[in-house]
């Protein structure tokens, strides 16, 4: 059932709002007009406190809550296992919920960790999840949680994330050739680079979508960039871009132990998503140049003000 008119105000509430995927969506926003758009994090919402998200969302009365809330480091989530579990699981229920008591449409952003990795053909979004970390796990439970309380909830799958904000591999990557001659990166984990503009960027367009057709297709879709990379390929084109010259060693993953299991193989079929919103997903290696060209202006920007 659709119950969204044209003639109502649209208003979208995102949480995570500090987080890589919650600002890129803000730099994206600035020429949207007739759209508001309410942004939160722990300073403005407590998304573990249901009381707290019940009086935010009965205040804003958002038409869509976009989930962009994790604790999303995936080796700390082995040792803090109860706070994983707290906003990964439970605060989603909890969102879930609130969303659905005020006929809010509901996006929840999950990860490509909800599988083991063994299969050797892209996942689609009817595989069978099998999580091996406690990020996995405490992620899949709140997919399993937002779909209990609110079965129209639209979940998105997405994997290796990174941006020009906040804490990721790319970054790392950039800043450790500063200082190094030699980095070492495992070359035998399968997947693809996701630049959080991207995702910022179909997430939109699907609640344009809801806007203008007033057609609301939930469910489970995968997203990430086109292609197919190591993180050892990823690494080596950053550094290409970034034209330092120091050595990269390709090495297997139980020559770097952690305390986390990640899966080998986790490359995500973006058809479904492709084909119900019409989108155009660029190459990873296409958006890793705009990441960056956006990086680089950014240092520009930050010594400009100095």
């Amino acid at each position: 059932m659709n119950d969204f008119s044209p003639s109502m105000s649209k208003k979208i509430l995102i949480t995570g709002a500090n987080g890589q995927l919650g600002r890129k969506i803000q730099d994206y926003i600035k020429n949207v007009r007739d759209i508001e758009f309410v942004f939160t994090d722990i300073d403005e919402l407590d998304i573990t406190d249901y009381q707290q998200i019940e009086e935010k969302f009965a205040k804003e009365k958002p038409n869509i809550v976009i989930n962009c809330a994790a604790y999303t480091n995936v080796e700390q989530a082995e040792i803090d296992t109860e706070n994983a579990y707290k906003i990964n699981a439970e605060a989603t229920k909890f969102l879930a919920k609130c969303a659905k008591n005020i006929k809010a449409k509901f996006i929840h952003i999950s990860t490509d960790y909800v599988f083991d990795g063994n299969k050797n053909t892209p996942y689609t979004e009817e595989d069978i999840p099998n999580p091996i970390s406690v990020y996995g796990k405490s992620k899949l439970e709140g997919e399993i949680n937002a779909v209990q309380e609110n079965p129209k909830t639209l979940i998105i799958r997405t994997s290796w994330l990174y941006s020009e904000y906040g804490k990721n591999f790319a970054l790392s990557i950039i800043k450790a050739s500063e200082t190094r001659n030699q980095l070492k990166v495992v070359y035998d984990q399968i997947g693809t680079p996701t630049y959080a503009g991207d995702l910022a960027i179909a997430i939109l367009a699907i609640c344009n979508y809801y806007f203008d057709i007033n057609r609301w297709h939930y469910g489970i879709y995968n997203f990430s960039n086109q292609g197919v990379a190591s993180w050892y390929d990823f690494a080596k084109t950053l550094l290409y871009m970034s034209e330092d010259n120091i050595e990269i060693i390709p090495i297997l993953t139980n020559e770097f132990p952690t305390k986390a299991k990640r899966p080998i193989f986790s490359v995500l079929n973006k058809n479904k998503i492709i084909n119900t919103f019409g989108l155009e997903i660029p190459d990873w290696i296409d958006s890793c140049y705009f990441f960056f060209g956006n990086y680089i202006q950014n240092l520009i920007n930050s010594n400009e003000k100095i």
